[in-house]
């Protein structure tokens, strides 16, 4: 009985200690982004990111509506003091662009790149 008792105990030990990292694991795979909006600039929470899924929380607080391209994806349109959610899949490594396609906003500012690690 005491054989069982004490490799119940160990067994509930390595549980205990894998958790959190596993927990960490995921966490880290899950990146994402907020993008403030407004005329005529973009405002990212992070400069960089590692690659693969990337949700992107596009905040509109212009007057305007505005959208948001990137890796060839582009958003719906955000409409003014709206928030929408985006996820994009960032496979290659490097420097991203990102642009606002409605016409003339990219011109005026609306336009940046985004570091995939």
């Amino acid at each position: 009985m005491n054989r069982i008792t004490l490799a119940l105990g160990v067994a509930l030990a390595a549980l205990v200690v894998a958790a959190p990292v596993a927990a960490r694991s995921s966490a880290a795979a899950a990146t994402t982004v907020t993008v403030t909006m407004k005329e005529f600039k973009f405002t990212l929470s992070k400069a960089k990111v590692p690659h693969g899924k990337v949700t992107f929380k596009l905040v509109n607080k212009g007057k305007l509506a505005h959208d948001f391209k990137i890796a060839g994806k582009k958003s719906p349109m955000v409409q003014p003091k709206k928030t929408k959610t985006f996820v994009v899949t960032l496979s290659k490594k490097g420097k991203i662009a990102y642009v606002c396609t409605v016409p003339g906003h990219a011109a005026a500012g609306m336009k940046g790149k985004l570091t995939v690690t």
